[in-house]
């Protein structure tokens, strides 16, 4: 595995798309391709709208099957793994349909469709200023060597909750962790593992979770992941937008933040410490079948790769099928994803931050995208007065 391609990758990620931050975090693309004819009459006729009955940042328009782009063509068995998913802990609005979404998963991709398209009712999400525009980001899982036992250059700790952690509220900022004696204390004998560098331990922290290829105390391997415990609630600042702001690069770039860190090792640490927030972590098995999922996000579900986004959850409740559609630069997608996610900078109606995977490859493509991101909702056609509906 390519560890210096992650490393590269994931400081590319830091300078680039800090903004992102899902609970998992924490705490998280469509090319122009033929529409579907409309089903139905066309979205001006659609059903009157509703009066919402929850608090939502968002107005959700009914519209036909026809506005949203690239139906015919998404791998729709693909997706089905994140509806079943799903279901494992569904809302109350889905929970009943996820009998027949465990039947499908052997369907062919036309029935599926035929049955999304008979029992959902599609929704363009709009700010409450009526704008259909947002932004779409994307996060990954990163995957480190690391060290059960401190030593032979691994003395980055990863922490779980320290003792006595509720009695103070916030905690000790980042800066704090490394410098206050009461901090170390508290401490003392949490680490779960030892990175090799304090970058890498900045963005597993951003992330809010990852893999480790962990060498044991008696020199065996073997992968676990670190998942989000709790936060020492001070506020996330991005170390991106603080090396901008003291003018020490020009840009926010992979040579430019590379170049600057060789130049000044001494000053890492304050880069570091510009982000007071702080991330602990708790150890899970890493078993050949959990290995195909991302970490579990806000929703309580294991993240698929490509299918699982965070959202603000005062404009999407957990557990809603979405339609997502970009149309780059970097990728360019239209396809069915679930949101499962959340986080701190994930705010506004139409914003998602769209989980990658995970290693290196994934993490690359999650640093460079930043781009334009239209969504539709969906509900069931049986309760759609109930849907969180502002117009």
């Amino acid at each position: 595995m390519n560890f210096h391609l992650l490393r590269r990758a994931s400081l590319a990620l830091i300078v680039g798309t800090l903004v992102a931050c899902t609970t998992t975090k924490q705490q998280n693309d469509p090319a122009s391709v033929p529409e579907m004819a409309p089903h139905g009459g066309p979205a001006s006729a659609a059903k009157p709208p509703f009066t919402a009955n929850v608090p939502t940042k968002s107005r959700w328009v009914a519209v036909d099957w026809g506005e949203l782009p690239g139906v015919p063509q998404d791998s729709l068995n693909e997706a089905w793994n994140a509806w079943i998913k799903n279901c494992e802990r569904p809302s109350t609005v889905f929970a009943n349909l996820c009998g027949e979404v465990r039947r499908l998963s052997i369907a062919s991709e036309d029935e599926q469709r035929s049955w999304m398209m008979n029992t959902l009712q599609p929704y363009r999400i709009e700010a409450t200023t009526g704008s259909p525009d947002g932004m779409l980001t994307a996060y990954y899982e990163p995957l480190y060597e690391a060290r059960r036992v401190q030593g032979n250059g691994f003395n980055v700790p990863i922490y779980q909750v320290p003792q006595g952690f509720g009695k103070r509220k916030p905690w000790f900022t980042r800066q704090q962790i490394d410098t206050n004696s009461e901090a170390q204390a508290a401490l003392a004998g949490r680490a779960i593992a030892w990175l090799r560098d304090p970058v890498d331990m900045l963005v597993l922290h951003i992330q809010g979770s990852g893999r480790l290829m962990l060498t044991e105390a008696d020199g065996r391997q073997r992968m676990i992941r670190v998942a989000y415990a709790g936060t020492n609630d001070q506020p996330y600042k991005s170390v991106g937008r603080w090396l901008l702001d003291q003018n020490l690069v020009r840009d926010a770039t992979w040579p430019g933040i590379s170049a600057w860190i060789a130049a000044n090792p001494s000053r890492v640490n304050e880069m570091l410490w510009s982000n007071p927030r702080y991330v602990f972590f708790r150890e899970e098995a890493l078993n050949d079948f959990d290995a195909q999922f991302g970490p579990k996000g806000a929703q309580g579900v294991a993240l698929t790769p490509g299918r699982s986004i965070a959202v603000d959850r005062n404009s999407i409740p957990y557990g809603t099928p979405v339609w997502l559609s970009t149309p780059g630069p970097t990728v360019s997608l239209n396809r069915l994803v679930f949101a499962q996610d959340t986080g701190s900078a994930i705010l506004g109606a139409v914003r998602a931050d769209y989980f990658m995977g995970w290693g290196a490859e994934a993490g690359d493509v999650a640093g460079r995208i930043k781009q334009p991101l239209k969504l539709w909702a969906f509900w069931p056609k049986a309760l759609a007065g109930s849907a969180p509906h502002l117009r």
